[in-house]
Formats: C-alpha cells, structure tokens, sequence
C-alpha cells in the first residue's frame, strides 16, 4: 500500500486491538488519526506511538461511549477535522458474569456499552460515509456472540446483537461506497483478559490486527481470528444443548 492521506478514526483510543490495528494501517495508507476516548488529553503515549509508526499528524478528541446523546455531536466533531475514511470502533468491556447474575444494573451496564452504544455509533458513521460515497467500517464482535455460552451470557448476548446488526448494515450499505467489515475474534489474551485462563483457539490483539488488516486489503465483509474458529464453530452449533451449558467462558 502506497502512502496517502486518509483518515483513521479510532472509537476506543487506549484499545490494545485498535492501537495494533492502527500501527499497521498507518505504516500503509494512513496518514492522519484521530484517536477518541475518555479523557483523550492523556493519550500522548498512544499519540507517539501512532507518530513513531509514520503517522503524520494525531488528533485526540474527548469520546464517551456511552453516551450516546453526544455521539452525533462528536463524530462531526471528527469530520470537520479530517473526512474520515477508515473508521475502528474498538470499545467495549467485559464486564463481570457472576456480579451481573445478581446485579441488574451491571447487566445493563455491559449490554449498553457492548451493544447500544454501537449501535448508535455505527449507525452515525454508516450515514456520515453514505453521505460522503466512500470509507470504510471495522466492527469487532467475538465467537462469544455466534452462540452464547452460559458461562458468559451476558456479554455474550451483547455480542450476539451486535453481530446481527453489523451483518444487516453491513449488507444495507452494499454498492453505497461503503464497506463494513465484521471481526469475530476467539478469546484475546490482553488486558481485558488479564487474569484469565486463554481458550484453545487464543489468539493475541498483534494477530486480530494483522486478520484485520489482510481481511481490509483484501475487501473481505468478515474475518474470523483465527480463521479455523469458522469451522469449529459450524459444529459447535450442532452441539446439544445440554453439553452446550456445561462449556466454559
């Protein structure tokens, strides 16, 4: 890929995914950023970083994903720095299945940031580049929402949503200009995931960038990282219901 000046925003400017992805996209057709998250004055370790990978310039902008009463207000803010091409929606949180059994605040809390708020992102964004005629969507959702485990059903069913409704507006935007591509990871050992035992399949937020970035060049609408996680999971489907609930996170 040649150097060019597009535009990268990044919903989620600490992500371990999304700052991978970034550093990839930016030593390729990238050239300006706009990194989005809470508290975006303290992200000048994330701007270097982006800066020392060949970005030219780095822009913050103060980004509260859920609240979604501002979202229209901050993605304009977004375009009037730069015509957005690429755009990475990259937050969202674990949450605590154990907690948000008992704690229906909690429970909310996690479908609100993992489902809702992406929505309503997506939703601005897939108009915004309508109304340009070009760019593109990266939308993560997880193996966690193909079909939902027990062990972690909460977040899991926040996944499920958002996996459905990326795959609708990803097919509304055919022949638009504009593309969508959906990531269904595995189990990423990260910080979100510090702590935990990995799943078979693992894989790390280095390897979703890089699926990403091939999945993009090559104008895929879904990846799966790893790839064999497709195939595992056309015969987890078929598993009975009972072996299902007795699965781990």
């Amino acid at each position: 890929m040649t150097q060019s000046t597009e535009t990268l925003l990044l919903l989620g400017g600490r992500s371990e995914i999304g700052l991978e992805l970034a550093e990839r996209l930016v030593r390729g057709n990238v050239s300006r950023v706009v990194l989005a998250a809470r508290d975006s004055g303290s992200l000048a370790a994330e701007e270097a970083r982006l800066r020392a990978a060949g970005a030219v310039e780095v822009q913050r902008l103060e980004f509260d994903a859920d609240d979604v009463a501002r979202h229209a207000e901050v993605l304009a803010e977004a375009w009037r720095m730069a015509p957005v091409t690429v755009a990475v929606v990259a937050f969202g949180v674990l949450g605590d299945q154990a907690r948000a059994e008992r704690d229906a605040a909690h429970a909310v809390t996690v479908v609100h940031t993992d489902y809702v708020a992406q929505v309503s992102v997506l939703t601005h964004l897939a108009g915004l580049m309508r109304a340009q005629g070009t760019g593109a969507i990266v939308a993560f959702s997880s193996v966690a929402g193909v079909r939902v485990r027990r062990a972690n059903y909460v977040y899991g069913s926040a996944k499920a949503g958002l996996d459905g409704f990326a795959s609708g507006l990803g097919d509304a935007l055919h022949g638009s200009g504009v593309r969508l591509l959906l990531v269904r990871p595995g189990f990423v050992v990260g910080r979100m995931t510090q702590g935990m035992s990995p799943a078979p399949l693992s894989s790390t937020p280095a390897q979703v960038a890089e699926a990403t970035v091939r999945a993009l060049d090559a104008g895929r609408q879904v990846v799966w990282v790893p790839g064999s996680l497709r195939w595992l999971f056309a015969v987890m489907r078929l598993l009975p219901r009972a072996v299902w609930r007795r699965l781990p996170r």
